[in-house]
């Protein structure tokens, strides 16, 4: 009996029972107040007098009547850019001393300021994520195993007195001490810059560890454990894990991954679904008896939300400044909304790009449904990547063919609009192209009614192309994007397209 590892788990089991849980409403204006508070002097809270909100009957309605919306470039060239130079007080007290690279779909940096405060606030996200595994009835032998999280590089970079690399690379930079006899694959190891030699090093290295959880983007997990079974001669990752109880996904839509993950476990495992982004720790998955995650109300974030609707969004994908954002009293189930954030790191209203949707009020649970980026309407067909998504999942499920990536484009061919996809598969593919792309048109057709009226007008046809899955990934390696919190872009416009169809010609 794994007596240390029940002494652990009854300990987390009371830590957790005793946790105060908020009225996420009244956390909410709590969290604004104290933020609004601190930030009152600072160049930003002066121009946008903090003091007079604060004073307010209502300051979260003074507050989103006084702030303008911030996408990344507005905040950083009228606000950021004095951050990353070394001014102080500018956007939240003092001056970072980190800024997290944003290494997602575009293809421009981000350069994100992580406060002191930003870091306590992803520490005690952590740690209430952690205490939530309690609920997960797991054996007393998994609290003694070691966590594997594999994220960007902890050789972070010094610049302008900050240090600045992806954010899973500083919270790895940033582990506390207790935290450390538990951590994988350890310092050495983690500081490595090269993707695959830091991989080769953890697969060498894995004989030696007790991995009883992981950590990290879906798409880099399953390469990762990959090449572990490959450098170790096994059939499943159990073999060289046999206490591997739970994964921590983030950051996207686990779904499409779950086959091909099944495909390397010995057995089933628990997924727990997290909202970390460069910007700050967003949300959890706290309950056993639902995947959807809770929103973190109390600890740092004050959120807001606009609905996902055409006319909501400027030509540049940014939120037209007529639009009311609701708090978190004023949403509802089952719409999509835009996401805004403003943080204890001086991000305020700020588009964070992902759209998201409440499966429960009460509970404060969402579920991500994609990007503002990947909301396709070049043609009028209002197509969300939630719709994209859950397309593909039936595509998968009714022709049994595994598919893991995709991207569509909007692109003209004959001078008239087109949808052209490319679909990432594992193995082979008995079906051809053209029966898959009559089969996701008429799929869209059902998820989405404005689609189907673009289909009948301006958008004449849909192709699909089938790649292996692998290309995708050696794509993002190939813009030096491979690893961390990348993500692989759904929708491309023309100029992407162009460089991705460049790509693979080469590729092939």
């Amino acid at each position: 009996m794994a007596i240390i590892g029940e002494i652990i788990k009854k300990a987390i089991e009371l830590s957790n029972n005793i946790i105060d849980t908020p009225d996420p409403i009244t956390a909410q204006r709590q969290v604004l107040a104290e933020m609004l508070d601190k930030a009152k002097h600072t160049s930003f809270g002066k121009a946008h007098n903090f003091t007079k909100i604060l004073s307010s009957k209502d300051p979260q309605k003074e507050f989103a009547s006084t702030v303008p919306f911030y996408d990344y470039d507005k905040i950083y060239n009228e606000w950021w850019k004095d951050v990353y130079e070394g001014k102080e007080n500018i956007t939240w007290p003092g001056k970072p001393d980190f800024f997290a690279l944003s290494s997602g779909t575009t293809s421009n940096t981000k350069y994100i300021p992580v406060s002191d405060d930003m870091l306590l606030s992803l520490r005690n996200a952590g740690i209430r994520q952690l205490l939530s595994i309690a609920k997960f009835d797991l054996p007393g032998s998994f609290f003694e195993t070691e966590i594997l999280m594999l994220g960007s590089s902890t050789d972070l970079k010094e610049v302008n007195g900050h240090l600045e690399g992806e954010i899973s690379g500083i919270g790895a930079y940033n582990i506390p001490f207790w935290f450390r006899r538990f951590y994988k694959p350890g310092n050495k190891i983690s500081s490595i810059n090269d993707w695959d030699e830091r991989v080769r090093q953890i697969a060498i290295k894995a004989p030696e560890w007790d991995i009883g959880g992981l950590s990290g983007m879906p798409c880099w997990i399953e390469l990762m454990l990959k090449k572990v079974i490959e450098h170790n001669k096994l059939k499943n990752i159990h073999e060289i894990w046999p206490n591997l109880e739970v994964y921590t996904s983030g950051g996207v839509n686990f779904e499409p991954y779950r086959k091909s993950f099944d495909k390397i476990l010995g057995r089933p495992i628990i997924i727990l679904d997290t909202y970390l982004a460069s910007e700050g720790y967003l949300a959890t998955q706290l309950r056993k008896d639902s995947n959807a995650m809770t929103l973190l109300t109390n600890n740092g974030i004050y959120f807001e939300f606009v609905p996902l609707t055409p006319e909501n969004l400027n030509d540049d994908g940014t939120i037209s400044e007529s639009v009311k954002a609701l708090s978190i009293a004023e949403v509802e189930e089952d719409v999509d909304y835009i996401l805004l954030i403003s943080t204890v790191s001086g991000a305020w209203r700020y588009m964070i790009g992902d759209t998201v949707r409440f499966t429960d009020r009460q509970k404060v649970e969402i579920k991500l449904t994609g990007r503002t980026k990947y909301f396709l309407n070049v043609v009028g067909s209002q197509l969300s990547e939630h719709q994209m998504v859950s397309a593909i999942e039936d595509l998968k499920s009714d022709n049994n063919i595994n598919i893991s990536e995709f991207t569509v484009s909007a692109v003209r061919k004959n001078e008239e609009y087109i949808h052209r996809w490319y679909l990432g598969c594992e193995g082979k593919i008995s079906n051809n192209e053209d029966d898959i792309a009559k089969q996701l048109d008429i799929l869209l057709k059902k998820k989405n009614k404005n689609y189907k009226v673009a289909r009948s007008k301006a958008l004449k046809n849909v192709e699909v192309k089938i790649v292996p899955a692998k290309t995708f990934y050696d794509w993002t390696e190939a813009k030096n994007k491979k690893g961390g919190q990348t993500k692989v872009p759904k929708v491309m416009n023309e100029e992407e397209l162009a460089e991705w169809e460049k790509f693979i010609t080469t590729y092939q």
